[in-house]
């Protein structure tokens, strides 16, 4: 699968220098993990944002936020959202800022 290096920079943009954050390859795009937790993917089909079960829902009403699927398999608490929804700077934000405060929480690996 091609990266979407335009989104991977968007992405790198809004997360910032922080502790903890590290970028590699995976899922056939690039991923941005946190105290080594996955958080986000970058792929070539749209932005992936883990906002952890049941904390999705608001994010599915979005135009453009489907649920993430791993073949046939519903990823629960994960979600895609498309290239009309990470273009806009307010909604991609709002991914990442919750995506950001689910992660946190989780304990370091």
């Amino acid at each position: 699968m091609t990266r979407d290096s335009g989104l991977e920079e968007l992405m790198r943009e809004e997360l910032g220098e922080r502790p903890g954050l590290a970028e590699k390859s995976m899922f056939g795009g690039w991923a941005f993990m946190l105290n080594g937790n996955l958080l986000c993917c970058a792929r070539h089909d749209g932005m992936l944002i883990r906002l952890g079960k049941g904390n999705d829902g608001w994010a599915l009403a979005l135009s453009g936020v489907i649920q993430m699927l791993s073949g046939e398999r519903v990823m629960r608490g994960w979600v895609r959202a498309t290239a009309a929804v990470y273009g806009d700077d307010a909604l991609r934000r709002r991914l990442l800022d919750a995506a950001l405060a689910y992660v946190e929480s989780l304990p370091g690996k």
